[in-house]
């Protein structure tokens, strides 16, 4: 996550080693810390869950577990995603049924025990880049689920990379200081006075499906800052944007086709389309989630506190900056000649509306935040069986010319003042 900060006491180095790889699990319904509590209304199978699809796969594909322990190009939950962060890189663990290098020799005891507490086998504690500050609130019988799933697939060999960081953030002993100050080990309960649909959402926002990782700011000892839950924020270069209950800087103005659309296709028109880390989502978890949990979803989303600001977008303004005149006519030549083929001059998209510009967020962001990220590395999403798919020009444009085509498109489209400079796209060109 694309955090940094000085750091001038061991305290304060402490605090961002576990800022780095989590955010503080989002509470805004009550828990309860009994282990062997019954199973919570919100947990459990859903009604209209496919015959043909275990309960623990669901689970697994709904707490999105292959986007971070599935390498491109390796073996499914083998592991080995790098995680880059601003003091060092980590990596993913196995987490398939192999005995030496995976979790084959785990029990369930051991495997409730690392998604409730934060710690491995051994009682040492794991780096929250595994969301265990969300997954904590997961009830016992989830958890069994997904582990019995995962230890039905075919165990790889593949041992861990070993992390790269520096002191002090190589020291495993100070995450047990950020848990006891942050984790709470309590199990999701049901709020009194909500519907069942609504509980089962919260279930799936808050703790199966962690949405508060990306989409909540962080406080400044780097935890969730939950009085600003899912405001929005930015992390890996990305725009995790606003999904309260605000009309204008969230999606309360989004109908619920529209929310379902955009979570089981990745696509609503005029509204936006999935890519980088919210396009794995949709490709590895929300495309999976039957009609009544997508129906929860939106129930619980509803009914989020609306809040302002984070990652919202200005209002359109037809002003043109000084500094943008200059680039537009490169950025529209680049346009025309690269662009108008799939996505057409008027931004209706050709072929399909997955290539339709008008109206999206990504386009009224006069940063051009993941505009500029879809140009610079392309983008992929695996949706409905099909794969929409963006060609990367992070090579073939340079940084003067992928800013002009940025200021151009949220001018056009957008109706924003483009500021990007060559200067800001070679920045986010950095890992």
């Amino acid at each position: 996550m694309k955090i940094g900060r000085v750091i001038g006491t061991l305290v304060g180095a402490i605090v961002l080693v576990a800022a780095g790889f989590t955010v503080y699990a989002l509470v805004s319904v009550t828990h309860s810390g009994n282990e062997q509590a019954a199973q919570p209304a919100g947990a459990g199978a859903p009604a209209d869950l496919p015959a043909q699809m275990a309960h623990g796969e669901y689970l697994v594909r709904a707490a999105d577990c292959e986007a971070c322990h599935t390498a491109p190009g390796g073996q499914p939950f083998a592991g080995g995603v790098a995680f880059k962060l601003p003091f060092g890189t980590i990596y993913s663990s196995n987490i398939t049924a192999d005995p030496e290098t995976g979790i084959g020799n785990w029990s369930d005891d051991d495997f409730v025990r690392a998604l409730h507490a934060g710690v491995d086998k051994e009682g040492r504690p794991l780096y929250p880049a595994f969301p265990y500050t969300s997954y904590t609130a997961l009830s016992r019988d989830d958890i069994v689920a997904i582990k019995t799933y995962l230890f039905s697939l075919p165990s790889v060999r593949a041992p861990a990379r070993p992390n790269d960081l520096s002191f002090p953030f190589n020291q495993r002993w100070t995450l047990s200081l950020w848990n006891a100050l942050f984790l709470k080990k309590e199990r999701f309960q049901p709020e009194q006075g909500k519907s069942e649909a609504w509980n089962r959402g919260a279930y799936l926002a808050t703790a199966l499906g962690h949405c508060g990782e990306c989409h909540t700011p962080r406080n400044v000892a780097f935890a969730m800052d939950s009085g600003k839950a899912l405001a929005g924020a930015e992390l890996q270069g990305w725009k995790a944007y606003n999904i309260t209950s605000d009309k204008e800087h969230g999606v309360g103005s989004w109908s619920d086709q529209e929310l379902v659309d955009y979570f089981s296709k990745g696509h609503a028109a005029g509204r936006g389309t999935a890519s980088g880390p919210m396009g794995e989502v949709v490709g590895y978890s929300l495309q999976y989630l039957t009609p009544s949990d997508l129906s929860a979803l939106v129930t619980y989303l509803r009914d989020v506190k609306p809040q302002q600001g984070g990652a919202a977008m200005p209002a359109p303004t037809t002003a043109v900056p000084a500094s943008a005149v200059a680039t537009t006519s490169l950025g529209e030549q680049l346009f025309v000649g690269a662009c108008v083929g799939c996505h057409t001059q008027s931004g209706q998209g050709r072929e399909t509306d997955y290539a339709m510009l008008t109206g999206l967020r990504s386009v009224r962001d006069p940063h051009a935040t993941n505009l500029t990220q879809i140009i610079i590395s392309g983008s992929v999403l695996h949706v409905g069986g099909q794969e929409i798919f963006m060609p990367s020009f992070g090579r073939a444009y340079s940084d003067t010319e992928i800013a002009a085509l940025s200021n151009y498109v949220v001018q056009h489209f957008g109706d924003q003042q483009g500021r990007l400079s060559a200067a800001d796209i070679a920045a986010r060109r950095q890992p």
